[in-house]
């Protein structure tokens, strides 16, 4: 009997002992639960905190503080800091709160003027710098891994300070990654509870790092899609302005046909061409090249422009003409920038044209060979550098006029050099050469007709490659 009331008690422990491991267990499963459940919760809210953040459009630096309160609030942590990397690669504290020990122990002057306790602290932290891999905070920034210091009153690591405020007894420090971009470092130390940061705690920090890199990461992204649309706005102004500086229609001249065409590579270019009616008998004929893209090169493109139509109409010879113009731009050209151009006079009642080359390319000439009756293509040179280039003594002494005529039947053509060296998918460049042979058989054309005929075949040639320079072609035919 004893044996089996014994039995009986055994198994009754055995069954009791069962249901109370399972009670613990599932209360310590009840327990991580809850944990789990408060961790997501603080990162939720934190998550909203930084939404309403970005919704306001604060600049870095309110939100870098925006991060750090929030860091105190969800942590319960009585000081927080992020440190920065700066362009020379140190880093430096951008955003604090709360008596943030600084990285390195205070001078005898700094400690006498602790009465200003955090408002100095933060002067401290946001003037010091130190390299990438010094101390806890350098050491996270080196690896890109986080750091836990639960006992931080034995760790080497930790700067003592000789005020008890300043002392770190706890800290945890952690990298603000999205992505592969590194945003900076987070930390937090000395919890309010005066008890050791647990891993728990370091989950959380880092889940709140991660959230905040995000913040920061979405933050730059608005920051770029507002400078793009504004940026957009200002090169469509840029761009209507541009177009208007450019001739509407050629000017009508007794016995001429003219035809101009100006394909920008992006929305604004430093390619220009203008027409001017010098007097009844005299046509203006100018074709340029700003050097470099975009506003810098069509704000110089508008200001050549305007002093050529200022300074053309005084001067018989071309060549005077932009001397004259080198002369006014020198202040406005830059060491990295120079302008090529063409200056040419239409004559009507001579059936000439003269022309001065400031660093531009050949005008080309077709025309009827007279003891052949061959019509010819021919590129017609004259001696200049380009404007902004050189010492005007220089430019001076080498530029000079060219005068040919301009029988009936022969075309003057000027353009830039995004059409001699357009490139094709090989990367090959459709060449001086290859123009001069396609206008040869297009003699009888008229002027738009052959312009048509250029740009088509530069189009064709180029096939998908990208337009890389602005196309600008003008022609002027003896009819």
């Amino acid at each position: 009997m004893l044996p089996f009331l014994l039995g009986i008690g055994i198994g009754a422990l055995a069954l009791f002992l069962f249901y109370y491991r399972a009670r613990r267990e599932m209360e310590r499963m009840n327990e991580e639960k809850q944990v789990v459940t408060q961790e997501t919760q603080i990162v939720v809210d934190f998550m909203h905190h930084m939404a309403e953040a970005l919704g306001e459009n604060p600049r870095r630096e309110e939100l870098y503080q925006r991060i750090v309160h929030a860091s105190i609030l969800c942590t319960g942590a009585l000081s927080a800091c992020i440190f920065e990397r700066t362009y020379d690669g140190m880093m430096r504290g951008v955003a604090i709160e709360g008596l943030f020990p600084p990285h390195r122990p205070l001078s005898g002057a700094a400690k006498e003027k602790l009465t200003t306790r955090a408002k100095f602290i933060e002067q401290i932290l946001k003037s010091e710098t130190f390299p990438v891999g010094e101390g806890v905070v350098g050491g996270v920034a080196s690896t890109g891994k986080g750091v836990l210091i639960a006992d931080a009153t034995t760790d080497p690591r930790i700067v003592r300070h000789d005020d008890p405020a300043l002392e770190v007894k706890s800290v945890i420090a952690v990298p603000l990654t999205f992505r592969d971009r590194f945003f900076g470092v987070l930390a937090v130390a000395n919890p309010a509870d005066s008890l050791p940061f647990t891993e728990t705690d370091f989950s959380l920090v880092q889940s709140l790092a991660e959230q905040a890199a995000l913040a920061l990461h979405n933050a730059d992204f608005f920051n770029f899609q507002i400078e793009k649309r504004q940026l957009d706005l200002d090169l469509s102004v840029a761009s209507g302005i541009q177009q208007m500086l450019l001739p509407k229609t050629p000017p009508r001249i007794a016995g001429f046909e003219v035809d101009a065409r100006y394909i920008p590579a992006q929305k604004i270019g430093g390619d220009f061409y203008d027409l001017f009616a010098l007097s009844e008998s005299r046509l203006g004929v100018a074709v340029a090249d700003v050097s470099g893209k975009g506003i810098p090169a069509s704000l110089l493109m508008a200001i050549c422009r305007t002093n050529l139509r200022q300074i053309a109409p005084r001067f018989d010879s071309p060549a005077r003409v932009l001397i004259e113009l080198n002369h006014v731009l020198r202040t406005d050209i830059q060491k990295e920038h120079f302008i090529t151009i063409v200056y040419a006079v239409i004559d009507t009642e001579y059936n000439e044209v003269i022309f001065a080359r400031a660093g531009h390319e050949l005008p080309l000439f077709l025309r009827r060979h007279r003891e052949s009756g061959q019509h010819r293509a021919e590129y017609v040179g004259a001696e200049g550098m380009a404007l902004g280039m050189v010492e005007p003594d220089l430019f001076d002494a080498v530029i000079q006029d060219r005068r040919e005529p301009l029988a009936l039947g022969d075309s003057f053509i000027v353009y830039t050099d995004g059409i001699t060296e357009a490139p094709n998918e090989e990367g090959k460049e459709f060449s001086g050469a290859r123009l001069a042979d396609l206008v040869r058989p297009l003699h009888s054309r008229s002027a738009r007709e052959l312009n048509d005929s250029v740009l088509d075949q530069v189009q064709r040639f180029a096939g998908t490659a990208a337009q890389r320079d602005d196309l600008t072609l003008v022609t002027v035919k003896r009819v």
